[in-house]
C-alpha cells in the first residue's frame, strides 16, 4: 500500500493526553491529523436532556505541566477567564455529618473545629506536610523533562531531578495518616476523593503516598470548573489544532497500522482502501492494543521481552438523573462524595457493596430545546468505582448507585424525569406522571443495542517508575507513543498530561532538523 496523504503525527483518541498532545504538536508547526478511535463524546442526547458517559473534573488546573501547556498555545489568560473555582471545593457526605472543604483557610479552619475538634492539630500537620510535599513535586513538574523516561539521558535528566521529590523512600500512604485513629471518618475525607482522581484500581488508602499527597492537593489546591465540562476542554483543544493546521476526524478509527522495516509509516482507516501516511502515532491506547493494531508486526525484542503487564480491574460506572431544581438542597455542592448507611470505617462490620460510595456532580442548570418555559432543570452525574471482580454485577450497579443517593437525596430519584447510564445495557428510564416508562438503547441518538465500556482502571503487576508508571511514552512499535492512562495512572489526570508534554518533546527533539527550518521560514514569512 502507497500513501496518499502525509502527515507528521497521527493522532488516535480524544482523551486529555491525545488532545494536549496534538496542540502542541500542531503550534511547533506539525501537520496533525486526529482520529477519535472510537471514543465517544462525553454527553449524549435523549429529547433535549443532555446526559453523561463520565464525569470530568479540571483537576489539573494547579499543575505546572498544565501551566505550561497553556503558556505554549498562548492561552493562559484566555482559558483561565473560562473557569471558575468551586465554593465548596468539594464535601464528603455520611448519614452522620456533612464536611465542606471550602478554599479559604480560614472557614476551612472552622469546619474542622466544628466537625473534628479532636483531630485539629493532626490536619493542621497533615496539611503543612501535603503543602510541603507539592511545592517540591511542582518544583520537579516545572522543569522540561520526560515522566517517565525511557531513554539514557532522559533517565538521567529525570532521575537528577527526581532525586529531590519526597515520599519516594519506602513510605506508604497509610504512614502519611498514622496519627490519626484507626477507622477515623478524616481519613476517608482524605483518602475517597484521591480514590476517584487516580487511574490506578486500588482504594485512595492504598495509592502510593506521593500520588495521595498529589492527588488529594488536587482537590484542596484550589479546584477550577468549565462551565461546559469535558465537551469545553475538547473545543478548546479542537480550535487551538485547527488554528495551527491541524485536522480532527472524531467519528473515524484507524483498522490497521501499517509497519515497514519495523517503524510505524502508516494509518489505514476505517473504510479508506490506502493507507495515510506519517511518522508517528500517538495513542491514548494501551501498548498490548497498538501492538494488536499492528497485527504483531514491528515489535521491538525489548518489548517483547520486558513489557509491563497491565491489567483492568475496575471501571467508572456512571448514572445521570435530570432533576428538576427545587428537588435539589440549595446546599448541595457542584462536587460531593456520598457515604451510604453502614458503609463508612466509623461502623462495625464489612462494607455492603451494594451501598457503594458516589462521587457526584452537580450542574449545571438547562432548559429542554423544545421546552423553555419550563421550570430549570439540573444534571446529577454520579459515579461509583466497579471492580471487574466484586460481588456487584454490572446490571445491578444502576440500582446500587441510586440507593447511595436516596440515602442523602431522598428526593431525587422520585423527582427525576430521565435515569439513566450507558454502561449497563439496560433501557433509559423515562418518567412520567411518576411512572418509569423503559426506552430500549437501541432508539437512543447513536445507540447501540448493549452496554458501552467504562473509562478503565489499571492495575500494574510490578509498578515502574517512582510507583507512579505503568506503561512507558514510547510504544512497543517504533514511531508510537503512548499518552493514555496506562503511562502514569497513579497521577490520573495530571498523569496524562505530563505523558502528553513528554511524548511532544520526543516528537519534537526527533525532528531537530525539520524543526529549525520551519522556524526559519515562519520567522521570515512574519517580517515580511
Amino acid at each position: 500500500m502507497t500513501p496518499t496523504r502525509y502527515y507528521d503525527v497521527v493522532v488516535l483518541g480524544r482523551s486529555i493526553g491525545c488532545l494536549a498532545t496534538a496542540a502542541l504538536l500542531a503550534r511547533r508547526d506539525f501537520r496533525v491529523l486526529i482520529l477519535g478511535q472510537g471514543s465517544k463524546p462525553p454527553t449524549y442526547d435523549f429529547e433535549g436532556f443532555p446526559l453523561r458517559r463520565r464525569t470530568f473534573t479540571l483537576l489539573a488546573a494547579a499543575s505546572p505541566v498544565w501551566l505550561r501547556i497553556l503558556h505554549e498555545l498562548a492561552q493562559a489568560t484566555t482559558f483561565k477567564r473560562r473557569t471558575k473555582q468551586l465554593d465548596p471545593m468539594f464535601a464528603v457526605l455520611s448519614p452522620e455529618r456533612a464536611v465542606e472543604i471550602p478554599p479559604e483557610s480560614e472557614l476551612f479552619a472552622r469546619e474542622i473545629e466544628r466537625e473534628f475538634p479532636e483531630v485539629r492539630q493532626l490536619v493542621d500537620e497533615l496539611y503543612a506536610g501535603f503543602s510541603e510535599h507539592n511545592a517540591a513535586v511542582d518544583a520537579a513538574f516545572e522543569r522540561d523533562a520526560v515522566w517517565p523516561p525511557g531513554t539514557f539521558w532522559e533517565r538521567f535528566e529525570t532521575n537528577r531531578i527526581a532525586r529531590d521529590l519526597p515520599l519516594i523512600s519506602g513510605e506508604t500512604a497509610q504512614d502519611l495518616l498514622a496519627k490519626f485513629p484507626t477507622g477515623h471518618p478524616y481519613r476517608e475525607v482524605t483518602t475517597i476523593p484521591a480514590g476517584f482522581a487516580t487511574d490506578l484500581a486500588v482504594p485512595g488508602d492504598q495509592l502510593p503516598p506521593l500520588a495521595l499527597a498529589r492527588l488529594h492537593g488536587a482537590w484542596t489546591r484550589g479546584v477550577h470548573a468549565l462551565p461546559g465540562g469535558e465537551t469545553e476542554l475538547e473545543t478548546f483543544f479542537l480550535d487551538r489544532i485547527r488554528a495551527h493546521g491541524g485536522e480532527y476526524r472524531l467519528g473515524q478509527r484507524a483498522q490497521e497500522l501499517v509497519v515497514r522495516r519495523g517503524q510505524v509509516v502508516g494509518v489505514l482507516e476505517d473504510g479508506e482502501e490506502e493507507p495515510v501516511g506519517t511518522g508517528s502515532v500517538v495513542s491514548d491506547l494501551s501498548g498490548e492494543a497498538v501492538a494488536d493494531l499492528a497485527g504483531g508486526d514491528g515489535i521491538t525484542n525489548r518489548a517483547r521481552k520486558d513489557w509491563p503487564r497491565l491489567s483492568v480491574n475496575a471501571g467508572r460506572f456512571v448514572v445521570t438523573l435530570c432533576v428538576p431544581t427545587r428537588a435539589l438542597p440549595k446546599q448541595l455542592p457542584a462536587e460531593s462524595f456520598l457515604l451510604p448507611q453502614g458503609n463508612t470505617k466509623e461502623q462495625a462490620g464489612p462494607q455492603n457493596p451494594r451501598r457503594p460510595v458516589v462521587h457526584l456532580q452537580r450542574g449545571p442548570r438547562f432548559n429542554r430545546e423544545l421546552q423553555r418555559d419550563t421550570e430549570p432543570l439540573e444534571i446529577l452525574a454520579a459515579e461509583t468505582i466497579l471492580p471487574s471482580r466484586g460481588t456487584l454485577t454490572l446490571l445491578e450497579a444502576r440500582e446500587a448507585v441510586l440507593s447511595t443517593l436516596r440515602t442523602h437525596l431522598p428526593f431525587a430519584e422520585e423527582q427525576a424525569l430521565v435515569i439513566d447510564s450507558p454502561h449497563d445495557g439496560l433501557p433509559l428510564w423515562e418518567m412520567r406522571s411518576r411512572r418509569r416508562h423503559e426506552i430500549d438503547r437501541i432508539h437512543l441518538p447513536g445507540g447501540v443495542a448493549g452496554p458501552e465500556p467504562m473509562e478503565y482502571l489499571w492495575s500494574v503487576d510490578t509498578p515502574g517508575f517512582l510507583e507512579l508508571a505503568g506503561e512507558p511514552i514510547r510504544g512497543p512499535i517504533p514511531g508510537t507513543y503512548l499518552v493514555g492512562r496506562t503511562v502514569l495512572p497513579a497521577l490520573g489526570q495530571e498523569g496524562s498530561l505530563l505523558a502528553a508534554w513528554g511524548a511532544a518533546r520526543a516528537i519534537t527533539r526527533k525532528d531537530r532538523t525539520r524543526q529549525k527550518m520551519r522556524r526559519q521560514m515562519w520567522s521570515k514569512i512574519e517580517t515580511t
